[in-house]
């Protein structure tokens, strides 16, 4: 994968770090380009559209992905021969590129575009340096709609639109068939329940071999908050009030959902705890873990390691098989230049095209920004070769609920992952240990 969604929980607590710089930088310079209401801004126009344009752009991508993009600014360059573009990782990983847009804000060396976390949207939307692109994305031409929808909130807090979706993906079922042929067990399928889920945990365990039913994160980050979310989302419950003011993960639903893997840990002993979020795939493609909850980054280590695998859908509550998804962003940023905003924009638009998308995340693994791509050849091609690839394409559509993107997530996601973690290792009690973090979570929330 281009950017390995392990590095999440790193990153969010780069961004906890960092959003205390990024609020002091907000109003550095002068009032943003475009500053209409939210999702109302003025289209973006040239002062002059052939006029010479350097363009910096830091896509927080190691090497081997790095010079598929350099092809497509090759290509772009071609096309416009005025626009330079200056294509760079923009920092040693993708986690330090928050920090470094940051300093960059403050000393006026931020770039044009930029790669980001989608956890980072809100902390990005509030520093002031941000394009609006909401009436771009409006022109029926850019076929806003093919991107799902979770992705396309994402890309808009607090309803402005401050770049395009770089890279979706969602959380499925994959599992071990040579553990599940070795326990005489059937195969998971799309109408899986938690409860079957549980029940075939059990039985694939076998602590003699080292053999677990499935794996969490109890790192307490990110990756630990987020795979709980669409049981939460599944038991009728919510993370956030209407108003988005208070944490209500707490509810009855959020109490059942931490339970049932409360349960699984203490109670079955079916569960691999990570410690470190790095160790699960490996575990899964070394026939040591049976049913794993994972997303299309993990594709790659279980086809290297020709593990016998597939994947389905997430078990649901009742019919229900909502999952989560955690796109990230191409952010465009505002040097009060209408030439560089202009071409940032079309540059933009142009990487994330079908065309040029298809030979890009497609290419590469990642999944297919927009859903015309399945169609594509290229996609049918990776598919045919790729267990799971498809289903997590079409698994989109079950990304219903999106995660937060007020700024004070970030808060909330470790006051609720660390909760998580210590329960699931058997310290605390549910209820009152998922009330203690939702006052944490709602102290950061009233701290934005």
């Amino acid at each position: 994968m281009a950017v390995p969604r392990r590095n999440r929980r790193v990153a969010l607590v780069l961004a906890a770090v960092a959003s205390v710089a990024l609020a002091g930088c907000a109003g550095v310079d002068p009032e943003p380009t475009k500053t209409g209401p939210a999702g109302t801004a003025a289209p973006i126009t040239a002062e002059d559209p052939k006029a010479p344009v350097e363009l910096t752009w830091w896509t927080g991508q190691e090497a081997d992905a790095q010079a598929i993009l350099d092809k497509k600014v090759a290509a772009f360059h071609a096309l416009h021969p005025n626009v330079t573009i200056r294509s760079s990782s923009g920092a040693a990983t993708t986690d330090d590129l928050l920090q470094k847009l940051s300093a960059g804000f403050a000393a006026g060396t931020y770039p044009d575009i930029s790669y980001a976390f989608g956890s980072w949207a809100s902390e990005l939307g509030a520093s002031g340096k941000t394009l609006d692109i909401s009436a771009e994305v409006a022109d029926p031409a850019v076929k806003w709609d093919e991107i799902s929808e979770a992705a396309r909130e994402t890309a808009s807090p607090g309803g402005r639109t401050i770049g395009i979706p770089a890279l979706v993906d969602n959380l499925a079922l994959f599992y071990n068939k040579t553990l599940f042929d070795r326990a005489g067990l059937p195969y998971p399928t799309d109408t899986m329940t938690w409860d079957e889920f549980r029940t075939t945990a059990k039985k694939l365990s076998d602590p003699s071999k080292n053999v677990f039913g499935t794996s969490f994160d109890v790192t307490g980050g990110e990756g630990t908050t987020w795979a709980l979310w669409p049981q939460l989302w599944q038991n009728g419950g919510q993370i956030l009030s209407a108003d988005e003011k208070s944490a209500e993960f707490n509810s009855d639903a959020g109490v059942k959902a931490v339970q049932f893997w409360r349960d699984m840990t203490v109670e079955d002993k079916s569960v691999y705890l990570d410690q470190t979020a790095e160790k699960a795939i490996g575990l899964f493609a070394s026939d040591n873990i049976g049913m794993l909850v994972s997303g299309p980054w993990a594709l790659y280590d279980v086809g290297t390691a020709k593990t016998d695998y597939d994947v389905t859908l997430l078990p649901g509550t009742g019919d229900d098989h909502q999952t989560v998804s955690g796109p990230d962003l191409w952010v465009l940023f505002d040097h009060q230049d209408r030439n560089r905003a202009y071409w940032s924009y079309q540059f933009t638009k142009y990487l994330t095209d079908p065309e040029q998308d298809v030979t890009w995340n497609v290419t590469f693994g990642n999944l297919p920004l927009r859903s015309s791509e399945i169609e594509s050849p290229e996609f049918q091609a990776k598919a045919k070769v790729t267990p799971g690839y498809e289903l997590l394409a079409k698994n989109l559509d079950n990304a219903r609920n999106k995660r937060p993107t007020v700024q004070g997530y970030v808060g909330l996601s470790a006051a609720y992952g660390k909760a998580v973690a210590r329960l699931l290792q058997g310290q605390g009690e549910v209820k009152a240990s998922l009330d203690d973090a939702a006052k944490a979570a709602d102290r950061a929330l009233a701290d934005q």
